[in-house]
Protein backbone atom coordinates (compact mmCIF):
# COMPACT_ATOMS: atom_id res chain seq x y z
CA UNK A 1 0.00 0.00 0.00
CA UNK A 2 1.19 3.33 -1.57
CA UNK A 3 2.02 5.95 1.40
CA UNK A 4 -0.55 8.30 0.23
CA UNK A 5 -3.16 5.97 -0.78
CA UNK A 6 -3.14 4.95 3.07
CA UNK A 7 -3.17 8.61 4.18
CA UNK A 8 -6.13 8.58 2.30
CA UNK A 9 -7.88 5.37 3.57
CA UNK A 10 -6.69 5.19 7.10
CA UNK A 11 -6.69 8.70 8.49
CA UNK A 12 -9.65 9.06 10.54
CA UNK A 13 -11.37 12.01 12.20
CA UNK A 14 -12.25 11.16 15.93
CA UNK A 15 -15.74 12.28 15.68
CA UNK A 16 -16.38 9.00 13.64
CA UNK A 17 -15.82 7.83 16.93
CA UNK A 18 -17.29 10.00 19.06
CA UNK A 19 -20.05 8.42 20.46
CA UNK A 20 -18.69 6.65 23.05
CA UNK A 21 -21.58 4.44 24.35
CA UNK A 22 -22.12 2.90 21.45
CA UNK A 23 -19.03 2.21 21.18
CA UNK A 24 -18.72 0.16 23.98
CA UNK A 25 -21.95 -1.50 23.02
CA UNK A 26 -20.10 -2.74 20.07
CA UNK A 27 -17.18 -3.61 22.35
CA UNK A 28 -19.52 -5.95 24.23
CA UNK A 29 -21.18 -7.41 21.42
CA UNK A 30 -17.72 -8.18 19.79
CA UNK A 31 -16.33 -9.50 22.81
CA UNK A 32 -13.81 -7.52 24.20
CA UNK A 33 -11.75 -6.01 26.47
CA UNK A 34 -9.57 -2.93 26.83
CA UNK A 35 -6.99 -1.81 29.15
CA UNK A 36 -5.47 1.98 29.10
CA UNK A 37 -1.64 2.04 30.55
CA UNK A 38 -0.54 5.93 31.95
CA UNK A 39 3.43 6.39 32.30
CA UNK A 40 3.60 8.70 34.97
CA UNK A 41 6.60 11.00 35.98
CA UNK A 42 6.45 13.93 38.04
CA UNK A 43 2.74 14.72 36.84
CA UNK A 44 0.65 15.74 39.68
CA UNK A 45 -0.36 18.64 38.43
CA UNK A 46 -2.02 16.59 35.55
CA UNK A 47 -3.04 13.29 36.45
CA UNK A 48 -5.98 13.79 38.84
CA UNK A 49 -7.82 16.14 35.42
CA UNK A 50 -6.34 13.07 33.34
CA UNK A 51 -7.86 9.96 35.58
CA UNK A 52 -11.66 11.92 35.59
CA UNK A 53 -12.07 12.48 32.37
CA UNK A 54 -10.69 8.41 31.81
CA UNK A 55 -12.97 7.79 34.87
CA UNK A 56 -15.77 9.00 32.67
CA UNK A 57 -14.86 6.38 29.93
CA UNK A 58 -14.29 3.23 32.59
CA UNK A 59 -17.90 4.21 33.66
CA UNK A 60 -20.98 1.72 33.78
CA UNK A 61 -22.61 3.43 31.89
CA UNK A 62 -20.20 3.36 28.58
CA UNK A 63 -17.51 0.89 29.82
CA UNK A 64 -14.94 1.64 26.74
CA UNK A 65 -12.38 1.04 29.23
CA UNK A 66 -12.06 -1.76 31.15
CA UNK A 67 -8.70 -1.83 33.00
CA UNK A 68 -6.46 1.27 33.59
CA UNK A 69 -2.97 0.87 34.63
CA UNK A 70 -1.15 3.73 36.22
CA UNK A 71 3.04 3.01 36.12
CA UNK A 72 4.77 5.18 38.00
CA UNK A 73 8.31 6.15 38.09
CA UNK A 74 8.48 6.60 42.01
CA UNK A 75 7.67 10.13 41.25
CA UNK A 76 8.72 12.52 44.38
CA UNK A 77 5.85 14.95 43.83
CA UNK A 78 2.53 12.74 44.63
CA UNK A 79 1.67 11.86 41.29
CA UNK A 80 1.11 7.87 42.54
CA UNK A 81 -0.95 9.34 45.97
CA UNK A 82 -3.19 11.19 43.68
CA UNK A 83 -3.60 8.26 40.91
CA UNK A 84 -4.11 5.69 44.36
CA UNK A 85 -7.08 8.20 45.05
CA UNK A 86 -9.20 6.85 41.53
CA UNK A 87 -10.42 3.37 41.02
CA UNK A 88 -7.53 2.32 38.92
CA UNK A 89 -4.15 -0.13 39.45
CA UNK A 90 -1.17 1.88 40.52
CA UNK A 91 2.47 0.38 40.15
CA UNK A 92 6.27 1.06 40.43
CA UNK A 93 7.50 0.83 37.31
CA UNK A 94 10.61 -0.86 39.07
CA UNK A 95 8.21 -2.97 40.73
CA UNK A 96 7.10 -5.04 37.49
CA UNK A 97 9.43 -7.81 35.91
CA UNK A 98 12.12 -6.77 38.68
CA UNK A 99 13.99 -9.86 37.04
CA UNK A 100 15.13 -7.42 34.48
CA UNK A 101 16.63 -5.18 36.91
CA UNK A 102 16.01 -1.20 37.23
CA UNK A 103 13.90 0.30 35.07
CA UNK A 104 15.25 2.44 32.18
CA UNK A 105 13.14 4.96 31.04
CA UNK A 106 9.48 5.44 29.56
CA UNK A 107 9.68 2.79 27.10
CA UNK A 108 10.60 0.36 29.75
CA UNK A 109 7.94 1.34 32.04
CA UNK A 110 5.41 0.82 29.02
CA UNK A 111 6.68 -2.32 28.40
CA UNK A 112 6.68 -3.32 31.74
CA UNK A 113 3.21 -2.74 32.56
CA UNK A 114 2.17 -5.10 29.68
CA UNK A 115 2.51 -7.89 32.07
CA UNK A 116 -0.32 -6.64 34.08
CA UNK A 117 -2.55 -5.49 31.01
CA UNK A 118 -5.45 -7.89 30.47
CA UNK A 119 -7.04 -6.50 27.59
CA UNK A 120 -7.51 -7.83 24.44
CA UNK A 121 -6.74 -4.15 23.51
CA UNK A 122 -4.20 -2.33 24.98
CA UNK A 123 -3.86 1.61 24.68
CA UNK A 124 -1.11 4.11 25.94
CA UNK A 125 -1.70 8.14 26.67
CA UNK A 126 0.78 10.60 27.98
CA UNK A 127 -0.22 12.31 31.37
CA UNK A 128 1.84 15.60 30.84
CA UNK A 129 -1.14 16.83 29.13
CA UNK A 130 -2.22 20.09 29.92
CA UNK A 131 -5.93 19.72 28.22
CA UNK A 132 -6.65 16.22 28.12
CA UNK A 133 -10.00 15.14 26.72
CA UNK A 134 -11.57 11.65 26.39
CA UNK A 135 -10.89 11.91 22.45
CA UNK A 136 -7.46 11.07 23.11
CA UNK A 137 -8.45 7.88 24.31
CA UNK A 138 -11.78 7.09 22.64
CA UNK A 139 -10.11 8.38 19.01
CA UNK A 140 -7.97 4.91 19.09
CA UNK A 141 -9.56 2.79 21.34
CA UNK A 142 -12.58 3.10 18.96
CA UNK A 143 -10.99 2.90 15.73
CA UNK A 144 -9.74 -0.83 16.80
CA UNK A 145 -13.30 -1.48 18.37
CA UNK A 146 -15.23 -0.18 14.84
CA UNK A 147 -12.60 -2.00 12.39
CA UNK A 148 -11.56 -5.03 13.02
CA UNK A 149 -9.34 -5.41 9.81
CA UNK A 150 -6.82 -2.59 11.77
CA UNK A 151 -4.60 -3.80 14.56
CA UNK A 152 -2.99 -0.35 15.76
CA UNK A 153 -3.79 3.24 16.03
CA UNK A 154 -1.68 6.50 16.36
CA UNK A 155 -3.14 9.61 17.97
CA UNK A 156 -2.93 12.68 15.10
CA UNK A 157 -2.83 16.05 16.86
CA UNK A 158 -1.79 19.76 16.70
CA UNK A 159 0.69 20.92 19.04
CA UNK A 160 1.07 24.00 19.77
CA UNK A 161 4.07 25.69 20.78
CA UNK A 162 3.71 28.18 23.68
CA UNK A 163 6.40 30.83 24.47
CA UNK A 164 5.18 33.25 27.26
CA UNK A 165 2.20 35.07 25.84
CA UNK A 166 3.02 33.60 21.96
CA UNK A 167 1.24 31.14 20.20
CA UNK A 168 2.61 29.52 17.44
CA UNK A 169 -0.31 26.89 16.42
CA UNK A 170 1.67 23.85 14.99
CA UNK A 171 5.61 24.99 16.30
CA UNK A 172 5.34 21.86 19.21
CA UNK A 173 7.21 18.66 18.63
CA UNK A 174 10.28 19.97 17.08
CA UNK A 175 12.03 16.31 17.65
CA UNK A 176 8.82 14.70 15.52
CA UNK A 177 9.32 17.99 12.68
CA UNK A 178 12.87 17.73 12.83
CA UNK A 179 14.49 14.26 13.75
CA UNK A 180 11.28 11.43 13.21
CA UNK A 181 10.03 12.74 10.19
CA UNK A 182 13.13 13.33 8.09
CA UNK A 183 14.68 9.70 9.34
CA UNK A 184 11.04 7.78 8.31
CA UNK A 185 11.10 9.49 5.20
CA UNK A 186 14.65 8.26 4.49
CA UNK A 187 14.74 4.39 5.38
CA UNK A 188 10.96 4.05 6.52
CA UNK A 189 8.89 6.00 3.56
CA UNK A 190 5.87 3.97 4.23
CA UNK A 191 5.97 5.35 7.54
CA UNK A 192 5.64 9.13 6.21
CA UNK A 193 2.15 9.20 6.25
CA UNK A 194 1.71 9.33 10.19
CA UNK A 195 0.99 13.12 11.50
CA UNK A 196 2.57 12.32 14.96
CA UNK A 197 4.92 9.30 15.06
CA UNK A 198 5.85 9.88 18.15
CA UNK A 199 3.03 10.11 19.67
CA UNK A 200 2.15 8.33 23.19
CA UNK A 201 -1.19 8.41 22.43
CA UNK A 202 -1.92 5.14 20.67
CA UNK A 203 -3.74 1.91 21.12
CA UNK A 204 -2.58 -1.78 19.53
CA UNK A 205 -3.99 -5.55 19.67
CA UNK A 206 -3.02 -7.56 22.69
CA UNK A 207 -1.59 -10.13 20.05
CA UNK A 208 0.46 -7.20 18.26
CA UNK A 209 1.62 -5.96 21.33
CA UNK A 210 2.99 -8.85 23.02
CA UNK A 211 4.85 -9.96 19.51
CA UNK A 212 7.07 -6.91 19.70
CA UNK A 213 9.79 -6.02 21.67
CA UNK A 214 9.81 -2.42 23.37
CA UNK A 215 12.97 0.41 23.33
CA UNK A 216 13.83 1.88 26.55
CA UNK A 217 13.70 5.38 26.85
CA UNK A 218 12.08 8.17 24.22
CA UNK A 219 13.24 5.50 21.53
CA UNK A 220 9.94 3.66 22.27
CA UNK A 221 7.58 5.66 20.01
CA UNK A 222 9.45 5.35 16.70
CA UNK A 223 11.15 1.67 17.77
CA UNK A 224 7.40 0.77 17.80
CA UNK A 225 6.15 2.24 14.74
CA UNK A 226 8.95 0.53 13.07
CA UNK A 227 8.39 -2.86 14.26
CA UNK A 228 4.11 -2.79 14.04
CA UNK A 229 4.91 -2.12 10.35
CA UNK A 230 7.37 -5.21 10.10
CA UNK A 231 5.28 -7.00 11.80
CA UNK A 232 1.37 -6.76 10.49
CA UNK A 233 1.66 -4.01 7.18
CA UNK A 234 0.53 -0.65 6.35
CA UNK A 235 -2.77 -1.78 5.78
CA UNK A 236 -3.42 -2.88 9.23
CA UNK A 237 -2.55 0.42 10.78
CA UNK A 238 -4.44 3.66 10.91
CA UNK A 239 -4.24 6.93 12.62
CA UNK A 240 -7.12 9.27 14.10
CA UNK A 241 -6.96 13.15 14.34
CA UNK A 242 -8.13 13.81 17.84
CA UNK A 243 -7.74 17.84 17.76
CA UNK A 244 -5.23 19.69 19.40
CA UNK A 245 -3.04 18.45 22.24
CA UNK A 246 -1.09 20.96 25.08
CA UNK A 247 1.80 19.26 26.91
CA UNK A 248 5.35 20.30 28.54
CA UNK A 249 7.98 21.92 26.36
CA UNK A 250 11.47 20.40 26.74
CA UNK A 251 14.33 22.93 26.75
CA UNK A 252 16.83 22.53 23.41
CA UNK A 253 19.33 20.13 25.40
CA UNK A 254 17.01 18.04 26.43
CA UNK A 255 15.32 17.64 22.96
CA UNK A 256 18.59 17.46 21.43
CA UNK A 257 19.34 13.86 23.47
CA UNK A 258 15.96 13.13 22.62
CA UNK A 259 16.15 13.33 19.31
CA UNK A 260 19.38 11.71 19.19
CA UNK A 261 17.50 8.87 20.99
CA UNK A 262 14.99 8.06 18.37
CA UNK A 263 17.18 9.20 15.37
CA UNK A 264 19.56 6.09 17.11
CA UNK A 265 17.02 3.59 17.18
CA UNK A 266 15.59 4.25 14.00
CA UNK A 267 19.25 3.78 12.33
CA UNK A 268 19.75 0.45 14.52
CA UNK A 269 16.77 -0.80 12.85
CA UNK A 270 17.03 0.66 9.50
CA UNK A 271 20.48 -1.20 9.30
CA UNK A 272 19.35 -4.60 10.72
CA UNK A 273 16.80 -4.68 8.38
CA UNK A 274 19.19 -4.31 5.18
CA UNK A 275 21.51 -7.22 6.91
CA UNK A 276 18.65 -9.21 7.08
CA UNK A 277 15.41 -8.66 5.33
CA UNK A 278 13.78 -11.40 7.03
CA UNK A 279 14.79 -10.85 10.80
CA UNK A 280 13.14 -12.59 13.32
CA UNK A 281 11.87 -9.82 16.05
CA UNK A 282 10.28 -12.43 18.34
CA UNK A 283 13.83 -14.08 18.80
CA UNK A 284 14.93 -13.25 22.37
CA UNK A 285 18.40 -13.16 20.96
CA UNK A 286 17.53 -9.77 18.80
CA UNK A 287 17.37 -8.13 22.30
CA UNK A 288 20.17 -5.48 23.01
CA UNK A 289 21.43 -3.38 25.86
CA UNK A 290 24.12 -0.66 24.76
CA UNK A 291 25.25 2.45 26.42
CA UNK A 292 27.11 4.85 24.66
CA UNK A 293 28.05 8.59 25.12
CA UNK A 294 26.38 11.80 23.82
CA UNK A 295 28.46 14.48 23.42
CA UNK A 296 26.93 17.83 23.48
CA UNK A 297 28.66 21.05 23.07
CA UNK A 298 27.47 24.34 24.18
CA UNK A 299 28.35 28.05 24.23
CA UNK A 300 26.97 29.58 27.47
CA UNK A 301 27.46 33.11 29.70
CA UNK A 302 30.20 31.28 31.39
CA UNK A 303 32.22 30.38 27.47
CA UNK A 304 32.14 26.95 25.70
CA UNK A 305 31.56 23.14 27.21
CA UNK A 306 31.57 20.22 26.17
CA UNK A 307 29.31 18.17 27.82
CA UNK A 308 28.19 14.32 28.39
CA UNK A 309 25.31 12.42 28.51
CA UNK A 310 24.95 8.69 28.82
CA UNK A 311 22.65 7.47 26.38
CA UNK A 312 20.71 4.00 27.52
CA UNK A 313 19.51 2.06 24.29
CA UNK A 314 18.09 -1.52 25.58
CA UNK A 315 15.49 -3.69 23.76
CA UNK A 316 13.05 -5.61 25.76
CA UNK A 317 12.12 -9.03 23.91
CA UNK A 318 8.42 -9.27 22.97
CA UNK A 319 6.26 -9.90 26.10
CA UNK A 320 5.29 -13.05 24.48
CA UNK A 321 9.13 -14.28 25.00
CA UNK A 322 9.51 -12.58 28.49
CA UNK A 323 6.53 -13.88 30.11
CA UNK A 324 7.18 -17.64 28.76
CA UNK A 325 10.96 -17.49 29.84
CA UNK A 326 9.45 -16.34 33.28
CA UNK A 327 7.55 -19.75 33.48
CA UNK A 328 10.62 -21.48 32.97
Amino acid sequence: MRTREWFQAHSFLYQEFGDVAELGRIKRERGLTTTLVLPTLNVADTIGSVLEEVRDLASPAVGLIDQVIVVDSDSPDGTAEIAQRFDVEVYSENSLMPEYGPNHGKGDAMWRALSKANGDIIAYADTDTGNFCRQLVAGVVGCLIAKSDIKFVKAAYRRPYMRDVVSVPDGGGRVTELTAKPVLNLFFPELAGFVQPLAGEFAGTRELLYSVPFFSGYAVEVGLLIDVLKSCGLAAMAQVDVGVRRNRHQDLGNLSRMGYSVLRAALVRAMAFQRDPVTDLSDPSWAREEVVSYLHAVAGVNGIQLDEFPDVLIERPPMRTALRAELH
